[in-house]
């Protein structure tokens, strides 16, 4: 039994997972399967996917074995078919009819093996005017109403790096849509194709700002509302150092425990006050610049005042609740996060670090019966 089958790896363990190799959300949702135990085969392509970072560091390819197909060769979509026939899912991110082309659409992989899952990865998705144009994720969340409640009101919206439209409306929801479309296959024997697009997650995500938009709660302009940095007790504040904390202490009680520790008085009404948000904010403000972020962050630790110092990517492994919990790990030489969520019974591990591209095509052509992998036979 190899590595990427062996026992207790995960609730998804003896799932096998596809992806046609890609860039952004598409390796991401097929790492998160990845974690969660399945065997992950990535067909690359000739010459990898021409992202520019080394596949050694590519921590989206972790938990992956590798294999290098041509698909633009009546071989390499035979081998991917082939593949797909011993497959419970499988992932690509090609643009609109691009996998057709190829050979390697839903009808010609569910021809071979009916009960498969296809989860189609774009961002503008499968139909409608813009689906075959190209883009990222900024446009997509662009278009959607949620890059424009983020920044200050007055400047321009704060792109929140890719992770709002790319991770959190594409990637997520490729993995939930494969996991409840595997759930149908093994109920009835039938599989589908899973419409993962970016503006389409990433709409549902303010699904709850929408409510309060239609309850009058919530302003369809960004920076005036109690999220999104309107709120002086819901935001950001600079340090004396330069660094900043992280402010959230919404309910009344927390509020309280935060005026406490700013030791700031007589701005108790001010919560529910409005036109007196300005003031707090000032006097808020103004106490923060007075120390450190070290400093503040000794002020608010054990308390419920809800305040948090803001980390840098290099800084967050090393947090005291992060560190605890083993949040990130250390693998093949790189600090990355480990697999999330938990699971009592069948724990995800970081089994295997970045697969090099073609590094397990034997293995894989041996654990799926698929010697043509290694040898492909020769043309007629």
């Amino acid at each position: 039994m190899t590595e990427a089958t062996a026992p207790h790896d995960g609730p998804l363990t003896g799932v096998r997972v596809v992806e046609l190799a890609g860039i952004g959300p598409g390796p991401f949702a097929a790492m998160l399967l990845g974690d969660l135990g399945a065997d992950v085969v990535r067909v690359d392509r000739p010459g990898g996917p021409g992202l520019g970072i080394d596949p050694a560091r590519d921590v989206t390819n972790r938990n992956k074995r590798s294999v290098v197909v041509d698909l633009k060769t009546p071989e390499g979509a035979a081998r991917v078919l082939d593949l797909a026939e011993r497959a419970d899912i499988l992932v690509e991110g090609y643009r609109p009819g691009v996998a057709e082309r190829l050979g390697v659409g839903p009808e010609d992989c569910r021809a071979r093996n009916p009960r498969l899952v296809y989860g189609r990865m774009t961002g503008w998705g499968q139909t409608g005017p813009l689906a075959d144009r190209a883009g990222h994720d900024i446009g997509y969340i662009a278009v959607t109403g949620a890059l424009g409640m983020t920044g200050e009101p007055g400047r321009p919206p704060v792109a929140p790096a890719n992770l709002l439209g790319d991770y959190a409306g594409g990637s997520l929801y490729l993995v939930v849509g494969v996991l409840a479309a595997l759930h149908h296959a093994r109920a009835t024997g039938a599989g589908q194709v899973v419409d993962a697009a970016i503006v389409d997650g990433t709409a549902h995500l303010t699904a709850m700002i929408h409510g309060m938009l239609a309850a009058g709660a919530w302003q369809d302009r960004r920076g005036a509302n109690l999220l999104d940095g309107g709120c002086p007790y819901y935001g950001t504040y600079e340090t004396a150092d330069g660094g900043h904390m992280a402010v959230g202490a919404l309910e009344p009680r927390f509020y309280a425990e935060f005026l406490r520790l700013l030791d700031l008085t007589g701005l108790e009404e001010a919560h529910a006050d409005v036109t007196r948000w300005p003031e707090l904010r000032t006097r808020v403000a103004e106490r923060f610049a007075s120390r450190t972020r070290d400093e503040w962050t000794a002020v608010f630790e054990g308390t419920d005042a809800c305040v948090a110092p803001v980390l840098s990517l290099r800084e967050a492994p090393h947090h005291p609740h992060l560190a605890a919990r083993s949040t990130f790990t250390d693998h093949s030489g790189i600090t990355q996060p480990a697999p999330a969520p938990r699971f009592s019974v069948t724990p995800a591990t970081v089994r295997t670090g970045p697969a090099r591209p073609g590094a397990d095509t034997e293995d894989v052509a041996r654990d799926w019966g698929v010697p043509g992998l290694v040898s492909p036979p020769s043309n007629p």
